[in-house]
């Protein structure tokens, strides 16, 4: 699939194939846009520098089953590290964005997104919007739509050896 190209002859060669790449592509950018707000939230809000995580994962944990896993979850690990869970998720969601936008280590920044979103889900924050979130992220770290556009196939030339640009 990487030798897809941006031109007049491959598009009428390959509509559908051109086609199915500009919807992944959209897709991908949508994704970006997620996780960009995702940090602009965050960051207006001042996760950074005051407890609103702990405060959110004090919350949560008040509402779920004392004896479910997403319950030992807060209570023994998100709680405690709240501070450095705030950091790690709002600077992880601008570093996914913008690498996105950008096709930058996509697969590699999917994997961390998909990261992100199953702690999400652990710390019982699940929702039906967690699902499609899982499989785009599978979906970006099997096609190569940084090669596709963006800046990953350069990369990968100039650096054939390197995981983060296949």
């Amino acid at each position: 699939m990487t030798d897809f190209e941006w031109s007049t002859e491959y598009l009428k060669k390959h509509p559908f194939k051109t086609l199915g790449i500009v919807f992944f592509l959209a897709g991908r950018y949508l994704f970006a846009i997620f996780f960009l707000y995702g940090f602009w939230h965050k960051l207006v809000k001042g996760w950074l520098w005051t407890d609103v995580m702990h405060g959110h994962f004090t919350e949560r944990l008040g509402e779920l089953t004392p004896a479910s896993f997403q319950a030992a979850y807060l209570e023994h690990f998100a709680i405690p590290l709240a501070m450095p869970i705030a950091w790690i998720v709002t600077v992880g969601e601008l570093i996914i964005g913008i690498s996105l936008v950008f096709g930058f280590a996509v697969r590699a920044n999917a994997a961390f997104a998909l990261f992100l979103v199953l702690n999400f889900a652990a710390g019982g924050y699940y929702n039906l919007t967690l699902p499609p979130f899982m499989a785009f992220s599978v979906l970006m770290m099997l096609f190569p739509s940084g090669h596709w556009l963006g800046m990953d196939r350069q990369l990968h030339e100039k650096h054939p050896g390197s995981i983060w640009f296949r």
